[in-house]
């Protein structure tokens, strides 16, 4: 999932569907193609603006974060829109499977790095990958930070350090999290996870083949735990990150300076341009790694997909396809695409250009874990995984100690997993 999308956390659903299918009436008879997506305010301007130079009338309903829920009401009352901006590849092949989408055929311009999750079933395409979000990435401001670290070992001495600055009331915390929202704990789970993982074992836990109380899962939650249970390390404490959300994180860093770094993906800088105080522009580093900084990349992505029974669906996913349909955002700043055939020049935005560059030069891309879970398990507010993350981080930033609290979290991992269907 990318973007501002996931800040959003109600959504007025009835409303809306009612609303909506009485216009999706109206667009069947004016001959528009109707597409919904989870992009609200700059992300959804940006995208009517590409669908703008499609040749013909498209209609772009935001739906919010509880897309699945929307779709699911408006295939209820026999309404279902032409084309869907999906979050997660689960719902792709979950829909397919109900037999809701119609198969499509991408451009011959399409190409994603290998790492970006398949969209298929059964030997065939239902999705296009249309945007990318880079979720291996810390923000901070050069001012308050000299020398960022460069492997994970420096982030704990660094974070340790500056922690003790900050319960000296001399210096900012060493690290803004929006704990608040669950989906930012499992980002930071799935870049340590892939790290440390042996190979394969990431890939398995995804397709529900490997244990949750595996060796690469306690880990992976026990270098969780040496960090965030280090004193000082948020502003007000654990449990004031815990009320804490994504944005709040990003202005603690950019704009009060009570953080000194935050780990999130490519779209930090949508809030940091938004909220920064002065001109200074926050840096970033990636990730680090057990050994070196540049380990895995974790991305994340937005599909397109037609439904059943709509031809013009099924052509406007295609021409969504070729990267150059997304030529207004390339030029607007702020996206990131996932075909790897776009010209590095077509990105005015050099923080994206950058990390374009970077999709096509790693060979250790890994797929956003929680976006390919099945069912409950994949996450939402209160449920899945990321409350499972939530309850772990409570556990390590209230006092309990790292082995009962990686006990605890890689139990209630492997009974989700179990309850979903999928893994041990």
């Amino acid at each position: 999932m990318t973007g501002p999308a996931r800040l959003r956390r109600r959504t007025l659903l009835r409303a809306a569907a009612a609303a909506t299918a009485t216009t999706a009436t109206a667009c069947s008879r004016s001959g528009s193609t109707q597409v919904v997506v989870v992009w609200s305010g700059g992300e959804l301007a940006r995208f009517r603006e590409v669908v703008a130079g499609y040749g013909a009338p498209v209609q772009v309903v935001g739906v919010g974060n509880d897309i699945d829920a929307f779709i699911g009401a408006r295939r209820l009352s026999g309404a279902s829109p032409d084309v869907a901006i999906l979050p997660r590849s689960g719902l792709v092949i979950e829909y397919a499977r109900r037999g809701w989408l119609s198969e499509v055929t991408p451009a011959d311009s399409y190409a994603v790095p290998p790492g970006m999750a398949d969209l298929s079933t059964g030997g065939r395409r239902y999705g296009v990958w249309v945007k990318a979000a880079h979720k291996s990435l810390f923000w901070y401001l050069p001012s308050m930070l000299s020398e960022p670290p460069g492997t994970w070992d420096q982030l704990v001495a660094i974070t340790r350090r500056l922690g003790a600055r900050a319960r000296a009331g001399i210096a900012p915390a060493p690290l803004a999290i929006g704990a608040a929202d669950g989906w930012v704990l499992t980002d930071w789970f799935e870049n340590v996870l892939a790290d440390v993982a042996a190979p394969g074992h990431y890939e398995a836990l995804a397709r529900g083949e490997a244990d949750w109380q595996g060796r690469s899962v306690r880990v992976a939650l026990d270098r969780l735990a040496e960090l965030w249970s280090i004193d000082g390390a948020f502003p007000g404490g654990g449990r004031r990150a815990l009320l804490t959300q994504f944005e709040e994180s990003v202005i603690q860093v950019v704009h009060h300076r009570r953080a000194t770094m935050v780990f999130e993906a490519d779209f930090v800088d949508a809030v940091s341009n938004r909220f920064r105080a002065g001109a200074e522009e926050p840096a970033t580093f990636r990730f680090p790694g057990a050994r070196v900084a540049d380990g895995p990349l974790i991305l994340g992505g937005d599909a397109a997909v037609a439904f059943a029974g709509s031809t013009r669906g099924v052509q406007l996913v295609r021409w969504l396809s070729d990267g150059a349909a997304f030529e207004p955002w390339l030029r607007a700043g702020g996206y990131l695409s996932p075909n790897v055939t776009v010209p590095l020049g077509s990105y005015r935005d050099p923080v994206r250009r950058e990390l374009a560059a970077e999709l096509r030069t790693t060979d250790a891309v890994r797929f956003d874990l929680s976006d390919l879970l099945p069912g409950p398990f994949t996450g939402a507010d209160g449920v899945g995984i990321w409350r499972i993350m939530q309850d772990f981080f409570a556990d390590v930033t209230g006092g309990v100690s790292a082995a009962e609290a990686v006990r605890r979290a890689t139990g209630q991992l492997a009974a989700a997993a179990r309850a979903a269907g999928g893994g041990r």
